[in-house]
């Protein structure tokens, strides 16, 4: 069997021993003579995993006591809605920083359940290139929330600080974060948010299953039109079982955060990822036929956009990198180039193996 090298921004790669571990689980999960997808959601087999999935997620990340750990459904796009619907009542609406394609979906998304403002927009002529200093953001007087997207995963942008509104005054604001493709990638202070929300297929697990970290004083104020599978006070209420929960994924996931800890924890994974990411930036910049054109202090760790200054070859780039065992490296239809996404999973032998071909082409074509 031959393995590539996926470099897909989502469903990404997942770790080879977690994959050969849910192989031999699949008939029958520790002798209890049937698979994961087969178990009752109520029956003691799958409360275990869901339980322990629970608990390593919230050690990983350090969640603080006052915060609810929630799994649900319906991916980051769906928490553009579930959240307004949940917290865009408590204040004057809500405010939104625009950094990347999703941050401005998201925005465009709440607009339907209340009032939003855009209070920082890095768009250009360039495209996302950058974010701005939390100084600049043009806050309210009092949202709701404060909407952010630490890492947007199609231009490649990644805050290089944690949003503290306490710096600006506004400590009592609670900040949002879409973390779809940076959570568990390195520690973060969870109490600086109000609520982190991530999309579990780039670095937690396969599609299907939402995490939501939300702090308790936050729960509980939900429009009148938010449907109950979605009103967080009803999720935390029932352990995340309000309805059928996605067992699988969770199951899975739940053997990445497993993973994690084997690893050494997220100080541990977080040396990897810079050394992965400072070895791809590196071959970039020293390069003349590529380039990257994110500001050098918000590069992303996770998502790698580069182009080739001669966009002719890309076809022969793309071409040479399949046969190399190179996969979904092809950039976003919306901005072009390539894109390399270098999860947790992606081990630092599958970056040296883009690097060398990258070199290899260049070399070929000098």
């Amino acid at each position: 069997m031959t393995r590539v090298w996926n470099f897909s921004a989502g469903p990404g790669a997942l770790p080879e021993s977690v994959l050969r571990r849910a192989a031999v689980d699949m008939l029958d999960w520790q002798g209890c003579g049937m698979g994961v997808m087969e178990m009752s959601h109520r029956g003691k087999e799958y409360m275990s995993i869901h339980a322990q999935a629970l608990a390593d997620v919230r050690e990983l990340l350090a969640v603080p006591d006052n915060y609810k750990v929630l799994f649900m459904q319906g991916g980051a796009i769906g928490e553009n809605a579930i959240i307004p619907l949940n917290l865009i009542g408590r204040g004057d609406g809500a405010d939104y920083v625009v950094t990347g394609s999703w941050s401005k979906k998201s925005e465009k998304e709440a607009r339907k359940y209340g009032k939003t403002r855009i209070v920082a927009n890095t768009e250009s002529e360039a495209g996302f290139t950058t974010v701005p200093a939390l100084a600049d953001w043009q806050l309210s007087d009092n949202p709701a929330y404060v909407f952010t997207c630490p890492n947007e995963t199609v231009v490649g942008v990644e805050y290089p600080f944690e949003p503290d509104l306490a710096q600006v005054g506004q400590g009592d604001v609670p900040v949002v974060a879409d973390l779809s493709s940076s959570i568990l990638s390195r520690p973060i202070d969870v109490s600086k948010y109000g609520l982190i929300f991530a999309g579990a297929q780039k670095n937690i697990g396969p599609a299907g299953v939402t995490l939501v970290i939300v702090r308790e004083d936050l729960i509980g104020h939900a429009l009148d039109i938010c449907p109950s599978a979605f009103d967080y006070k009803t999720v935390a209420d029932n352990d995340s079982m309000y309805n059928t929960p996605p067992t699988y994924p969770i199951y899975i996931s739940g053997l990445v955060f497993q993973w994690l800890k084997a690893q050494g924890g997220l100080a541990a994974i977080e040396r990897m990822n810079v050394a992965k990411a400072e070895l791809l930036y590196r071959c970039i910049d020293g390069s003349a036929l590529y380039e990257n054109r994110v500001d050098k202090a918000c590069r992303s760790r996770m998502n790698v956009p580069f182009f080739l200054k001669d966009e002719a070859l890309n076809d022969a780039f793309l071409a040479g990198a399949k046969e190399a065992d190179l996969v979904q490296i092809k950039g976003h239809k919306s901005v072009g180039g390539m894109r390399a996404s270098i999860y947790n999973a992606m081990p630092l032998a599958g970056v040296q193996a883009l690097v060398d071909y990258m070199v290899e082409f260049e070399r070929s074509r000098g």
